[in-house]
């Protein structure tokens, strides 16, 4: 058995008779040890608690204090909490007014998305340091693939996400979780083992016994409603699936029976996949009250077009459809598409495109709570918004918006703008 000390990364062979606590170099107790130490090398980093922990941070006066981080409204939800409002019953997801009576002194925070997005770029940057295969999954998690890098940084993969991840705490001042393992869906489950500041591994000896008593619930993919539909079935724990046959829960499951037949069973031969490429950019907002108004639906329409034509244009990317969507005051989900002769970033564009589903499902027969707009099937940004000899107004369209571009660029993103974006909601 091999044993890493995460502190001074100092590491050992050691012995199950004689079991150490502390490092014998530093004395620290943030030892990790397991049988396949030396020869695991994909893993799973997750910040822990990731934009509470940036607020944390950046006003030291919060860091003892139950912080929940949401925009405040009726219908807010939580963003994120700290570990201290967790202990309150706060969680992710969860309605702000629900966390606001579990804990009444929990201190309510605005996302600032921009210092986050900032953040990310720096722990990314210690992330290629140790490979290029990186798989983002989002701002504050990733899968690294970190076969093949011993050679190159003459350690282990375990002593290099243990190396990565007190850089991390000690140069950007956040904590971070390492799951170790042999494939995706392991890594990924061993990094929620031992937060905050963890480090769990799963090797392959004892993968299948490991997953046996947990809930289904622990397989990546299954969301609620399969989960209900497995218990419904009598299956609760792993182990149960560990002895059903694949085929058998392919009829009944579908597609996602095999994948519950190999990860029961510890298989996942998907790869880490490197530059993992946006399918969609969006924006969406919620309302405080229901609205069935079309002319207030139209008004808050196009500062989300603008915000998705300007993270087009930031990530030099065009797109040929266009998506409204909609959610009832009942929570039903509508969405409407259309694809375009040639793909565009333009907000105007994708306003007006937006503007003609709107006009056909606002009509005054429903509530909304929810509206947001999206691009999709990105293509060659040398085809984005040719000039069109037969249509002026669209040439027209690209020639004001560039204008546009260009002073905001040159004094800030307010200071101009169409007279529709001046209109009170």
């Amino acid at each position: 058995m091999s044993t890493l000390c995460r502190n001074c990364l100092t590491d050992w062979p050691d012995s199950l008779t004689n079991p150490v606590s502390r490092c014998p170099k530093c004395r620290s107790p943030k030892l990790v040890s397991h049988d396949e130490l030396d020869e695991l090398s994909i893993a799973h980093m997750d910040c822990d608690a990731f934009y509470a922990s940036v607020e944390k941070r950046d006003n030291p006066d919060l860091v003892d204090k139950p912080v929940i981080v949401a925009y405040d409204g009726e219908r807010s939800v939580v963003s994120t909490c700290c570990y201290i409002a967790r202990m309150y019953g706060v969680r992710s997801a969860m309605p702000l007014f629900k966390a606001k009576k579990l804990c009444p002194n929990g201190i309510i925070i605005k996302p600032r998305m921009s210092v986050y997005a900032e953040v990310s770029k720096q722990i990314h940057s210690y992330f290629q340091e140790l490979t290029p295969i990186i798989e983002p999954l989002s701002l504050d998690e990733a899968f690294l693939d970190l076969t093949g890098t011993q050679k190159l940084h003459h350690r282990s993969a375990a002593k290099s996400m243990a190396w990565l991840a007190r850089e991390i705490k000690n140069t950007i001042g956040i904590s971070v979780s390492v799951g170790l393992s042999y494939n995706k869906s392991l890594a990924k489950l061993a990094s929620d083992l031992d937060k905050p500041f963890g480090f769990s591994v799963i090797g392959r000896a004892e993968a299948s016994a490991f997953l046996a008593p947990r809930p289904v619930s622990d397989i990546w993919g299954v969301g609620k409603a399969l989960n209900s539909k497995l218990i419904a079935d009598g299956i609760t724990t792993i182990g149960q699936l560990q002895h059903r046959e694949e085929t058998e829960l392919v009829a009944r499951y579908g597609v996602m029976g095999s994948r519950l037949y190999n990860f029961s069973r510890g298989q996942d031969s998907r790869p880490v996949k490197a530059h993992r490429k946006a399918k969609s950019i969006s924006n969406e907002t919620t309302f405080s009250s229901d609205i069935d108004d079309f002319l207030t639906l139209k008004n808050i329409l196009w500062p989300l077009c603008e915000k998705v034509a300007d993270q087009l244009k930031k990530s030099n990317k065009a797109g040929q459809t266009i998506t409204l969507k909609l959610k009832t005051a009942a929570f039903k989900t509508i969405t409407r598409s259309h694809s375009l002769d040639q793909p565009t970033q333009l907000a105007e564009t994708i306003y007006r495109e937006a503007l003609k589903h709107l006009e056909k499902v606002a009509d005054g027969e429903l509530k909304f709570r929810l509206i947001g707009v999206g691009v999709s099937n990105f293509g060659n940004i040398e085809d984005a918004d040719m000039p069109d000899l037969l249509n002026s107004d669209k040439n027209k369209i690209k020639t004001v918006e560039t204008a546009i571009d260009a002073v905001r660029a040159k004094f800030g993103p307010s200071s101009i703008g169409k007279g529709r974006g001046l209109k009170k909601t």
